[in-house]
This record gives structure tokens, C-alpha cells and sequence, in this order.
């Protein structure tokens, strides 16, 4: 079999008069966790639904490690899988739930008990999985995909529902999934999340691929190269610096904003010209901020246009979106 990865080529889907997928095209590559976002309508969780054989496309292929799911033998040694952390037996212990699949593809019972560890789910293994909370719902869930030790994990909204030390562990867990070699992809809303524990995204919007390319080259497109410098010798840094080609604008009596310029070069020259300064940094863009702007003509719902002196909920900020090192459609 082919190395770790999940293959999605031109995939359409229609659902009667909508079309759910247009040519959706990316890969999920090993060693790394791949975030997969979008609004709402985007496309993802048909997606994913295609790549597990639950739903079949009209055009296109899905493969995970060079097959298609329904040609895999024993699919849950191949591929770990969380859509919904609901489907479960509630009257069911965590134990017996966990049990029942491993049987179902012809896994031994030590393995139940090691994922239940990976999981964190030791102290609840024998109670009924009905009286789960979300979060240990979705511990649940994952217990389940690495039953079968895959090589390739797909994780549906992980982050749901779990409380501060269950995200931080979750970061975590993501991270050593993809640092043994396991191709990770992850779907969720929170970008704050994903820029802590993805090393690379793609973004959808309307059914096809809107960015893919590492969260690293996505920020430093979007933050560009501007610096904050706060001097008391505004005039004089404005001239230093200038002469050297960048382009300087007063904000205050004693800030000033350069671009064109590395924060390191900005401080190397005003060292030169003996111009005193009390701090500098570099604008750095949020993944957020990213990824709103980039899907802010795929958004399928949007609120009404806030009047003056109402809060924007959505947090969005304006950004100029450079080139990455992959595929940025606008």
C-alpha cells in the first residue's frame, strides 16, 4: 500500500439542485496535522462523508493511502474516523462500545484498553456511555478511531465540547498523532485551536478549494511586512529610514509604521544613525483574521449590517492577503 495520505481529486457532488462539491482537490499528507475549514455549506462534511464511502461522487476520486475506502480490507487499520461523536449504544458501557467494533473488525481486546488509556478515559471505561458529556463523548470517539492503530486519522470538530485541559490535551494528541507519521486531517471552527496544532490548512468555500497551503505561509501573507516602531526621535527615524526605501507613516508624536523593511533591518539601520528606540515589533496576522478574509465571498449566511455603535460579532479585520507558498484562489 502507498504512504499515509488522503488523495481528493476533482470530486463533485450534486444533492438535487445544489451542488455540494466542485471539483473539491487537495491531499492530506503524513507527519502532519491538515486543518480543513469553511463556512458553513462549504462543502466539508460531504467531503468527508466521500473519502469514508458514506456518500458517493458523481465525478472525481477519494483515496486513502491509493484506495478507495470500500476496497480496503479491515478499513479501521487503515483509517481512524470521528463524523459524530453522538453515534453510540448510550445503555452501553465505554468498555463494551469499544469492544463491540474492535470485534467487528477483528481487533483484540488489549487493544480496547490502550486506547481507552490514549484517550484518557480510564476512570470511565465501565460507565454508560448515555451519561457521557460531549467532550468525554468525543474522547470516546477517538478511542474508537485508533482502534485498529491507522495510519491515516479524520477527525470531525474534535475540539467540541471539551473543556480547557481536555483542548490542551487534544493540541497535544494531534501533534504525536503527526509526529508518527500519521497523515491527520481535522475539521473545525476554531481557528485559534488550529493555528496552535496544524501545521497546514485548506481552506473551501461553495464546494472547492479556496487555499492550501502551510498555516505558516498563510500568516506571514497575511502580515505582511510591517513594523511598529515607537521612538522619541520620530523625524529622524522617519528620514533613516525612508532614504533606505521604506515607506513611513506617523501614527503619533512618537510611532511610526514602516513597510518594507524586517523588524531586524529596521534596528540595524536607526542603530547605525545612533536614532534611539523604545520598542518595535512586527504585525502579525491571526489565522483567524486569515481565513475570514479569505472566505468572506463564500460565506452562504450573513448577518445584517451593523449600524454605527453596535459590536461586530464576527471579529473580522481587514487584511491584505499576500501569496503563500500554495494555492490562494480569490
Amino acid at each position: 500500500m502507498s504512504e499515509a495520505t488522503i488523495e481528493v481529486t476533482g470530486v463533485r457532488k450534486r444533492f438535487g439542485d445544489t451542488l455540494a462539491l466542485d471539483g473539491m482537490t487537495f491531499t492530506v499528507r503524513p507527519g502532519q496535522v491538515t486543518g480543513f475549514v469553511g463556512p458553513n455549506g462549504a462543502g466539508k462534511s460531504t467531503t468527508m462523508r466521500v473519502i469514508l464511502g458514506l456518500d458517493a461522487p458523481d465525478a472525481g476520486t477519494a483515496l486513502i493511502c491509493g484506495r478507495p475506502y470500500a476496497s480496503l480490507h479491515r478499513p479501521l487499520t487503515v483509517i481512524g474516523s470521528l463524523l459524530e461523536a453522538g453515534a453510540l449504544q448510550p445503555g452501553r458501557s465505554a468498555r463494551n462500545h469499544l469492544l463491540w467494533i474492535a470485534h467487528s473488525q477483528g481487533l483484540p481486546a488489549s487493544r480496547v484498553d490502550d486506547v481507552i488509556a490514549q484517550a484518557g478515559l480510564t476512570g470511565a471505561a465501565r460507565r454508560r456511555a448515555g451519561g457521557f458529556s460531549l467532550g468525554m463523548r468525543q474522547r470516546l470517539g477517538i478511542a474508537a478511531a485508533l482502534l485498529g492503530d491507522p495510519r491515516v486519522i479524520m477527525l470531525d470538530e474534535p475540539f467540541n465540547g471539551m473543556d480547557p485541559e481536555g483542548i490542551v490535551w487534544m493540541r497535544a494528541f494531534l501533534r504525536s498523532l503527526a509526529g508518527q507519521g500519521r497523515a491527520v486531517l481535522v475539521s473545525s471552527h476554531l481557528m485559534s485551536e488550529l493555528e496552535d496544532s496544524a501545521d497546514h490548512l485548506v481552506i473551501v468555500g461553495r464546494g472547492t478549494v479556496i487555499a492550501d497551503a502551510s498555516v505558516a505561509a498563510l500568516l506571514a501573507a497575511a502580515s505582511g511586512d510591517q513594523v511598529s516602531l515607537r521612538t522619541r526621535a520620530r523625524d529622524e527615524a522617519m528620514t533613516v529610514l525612508a532614504r533606505a526605501g521604506a515607506a513611513v507613516t506617523a501614527i503619533g508624536r512618537d510611532v511610526i509604521t514602516i513597510s518594507g523593511l524586517p523588524a531586524e533591518t529596521v534596528v540595524g539601520l536607526l542603530a547605525s544613525a545612533r536614532v534611539p528606540l523604545a520598542e518595535i515589533s512586527a504585525h502579525r496576522a491571526t489565522l483567524e483574521q486569515v481565513y475570514l478574509e479569505l472566505t468572506r465571498d463564500a460565506v452562504e449566511y450573513r448577518p445584517a449590517e451593523l449600524h454605527p455603535g453596535q459590536a461586530d460579532l464576527t471579529g473580522r479585520a481587514d487584511l491584505a492577503a499576500g501569496p503563500a507558498d500554495g494555492t490562494v484562489k480569490r
